[in-house]
């Protein structure tokens, strides 16, 4: 015969776990559409000339769409989901990422 017992489960041995959202989707969209806005500000100051520069230096930018996205998700869990403060964080961050790209491609 077994030497144990039965366990039995009652409501009040019940264990609330609060989980914390980090609303990383909002973050992701907010750093996708920032990537996309850095992208089509070179337009505004050097026109279409801007395609010819694109047509060489594409995977620079395009690898900075991922990082975009990262840095939307940590600006706006680091700023605990307040979304003006990490849309205003991630068009910054950003746009100087894209800055700092297209002047270093530039010479």
């Amino acid at each position: 015969m077994r030497n144990s017992h039965n366990i039995t489960i009652t409501t009040s041995d019940t264990f609330t776990v609060e989980d914390e959202t980090t609303w990383s989707l909002s973050g992701a969209v907010v750093g996708f559409v920032s990537w996309l806005l850095a992208l089509g500000f070179p337009f505004l100051i050097y026109g279409s000339n801007t395609l010819f520069f694109f047509l060489y230096t594409w995977p620079f930018f395009l690898a900075l769409m991922p990082v975009a996205v990262v840095v939307g998700i940590a600006l706006h869990s680091l700023m605990k989901g307040k979304l003006l403060f990490s849309i205003i964080s991630t068009l910054l961050t950003v746009g100087a990422m894209f800055g700092a790209l297209f002047m270093w491609l530039l010479g």
